[in-house]
């Protein structure tokens, strides 16, 4: 009998904790709160029920991506271009026609060798067009971008091409520096025109044997850089008259006439440049007058 007392006060209590224990449990679970929904309900949703009705708005918060639209290929990039190959021709082939940029037109090096210019030292200064150069309205041409030479001593710092000095042409555009189209600007005014006058109408033109050329001395081997390399020098082998007439150095030096206005403009030379070269000085000069402003002493022969 006191066995059964005991167990019956043991289930009293058990019960009476249980009951209190449930009258304190929290309205709401301490757990982690369910996820949104998946789905977003807005003003749409909403536009059919009554004002007093309760409605729930769910909203998500996704961090899935979008699943691409209908048609989204097009959003891809494109392919890359195939080439297709013959059994004749090589992938390097093809590859090398297609990024090889198209070569130099064969004329424009043959004009710039003849002319003593390396083909890839001469361009035309951004902006620059025909018309007078270095602050002189005299002299007319082009400014050009700074040449280097190909190799130690050639090159030119501001090289100009001139087209015309005075008003007398150039049989072809001459590169040189401002110093030397100056110094021809001075010998055409000083001595050409008053030594040849109104003869054959007055001189029209020069002809041009030489301007820049990265070379040696008279092109002898070890000889050190012309002056030619410099842009310092022109070399002149014949003047045109307005008639047609020339006199050339070659042809007319010893000619008693003609012969005498060449060797009186050969002088007039020395003054305006520093070195003045003729058919007189040696047999590299016998068809053409050499004038450059190399500085220093005057040489005139």
């Amino acid at each position: 009998m006191m066995r059964t007392q005991i167990t019956g006060l043991i289930s009293a209590l058990i019960v009476l904790v249980g009951a209190q224990v449930a009258a304190e449990a929290p309205e709401t679970s301490r757990g982690p709160a369910p996820n949104p929904a998946v789905e977003t309900r807005g003003p749409e949703f909403l536009a059919g029920t009554p004002e007093n009705s309760a409605t729930v708005v769910k909203t998500v918060w996704s961090l899935r991506p979008a699943p691409r639209p209908l048609g989204s290929d097009v959003l891809r990039p494109s392919a890359r271009p195939t080439f297709q190959f013959s059994q004749a021709s090589s992938q390097s082939s093809v590859v090398q026609a297609v990024f090889r940029p198209e070569p130099r037109p064969s004329g424009l090096q043959r004009v710039a060798i003849r002319s003593g210019v390396e083909a890839t030292s001469v361009a035309v200064r951004p902006g620059s067009k025909l018309g007078y150069l270095c602050g002189d309205r005299d002299i007319i041409g082009v400014n050009l971008t700074r040449i280097y030479g190909s190799r130690p001593g050639c090159g030119i710092v501001a090289p100009i091409r001139v087209h015309t000095v005075s008003g007398v042409a150039l049989s072809r555009p001459a590169i040189m520096n401002c110093q030397t189209a100056q110094s021809l600007k001075t010998w055409i005014e000083q001595s050409v025109r008053p030594t040849i006058g109104n003869l054959g109408g007055g001189v029209a033109r020069i002809d041009v044997a030489a301007h820049y050329a990265c070379r040696t001395r008279n092109h002898r081997p070890g000889a050190k850089i012309s002056e030619h390399g410099k842009g310092n020098a022109i070399d002149i082998s014949a003047l045109t008259l307005a008639n047609g007439q020339q006199l050339d150095v070659l042809r007319d030096w010893r000619d008693p006439e003609r012969g005498k206005l060449l060797r009186s403009m050969h002088v007039g030379a020395c003054g305006p440049f520093d070195t003045v070269l003729g058919p007189n000085s040696d047999r590299y000069h016998r068809d053409h007058f050499h004038f450059d402003v190399r500085g220093g002493r005057t040489i005139c022969r």
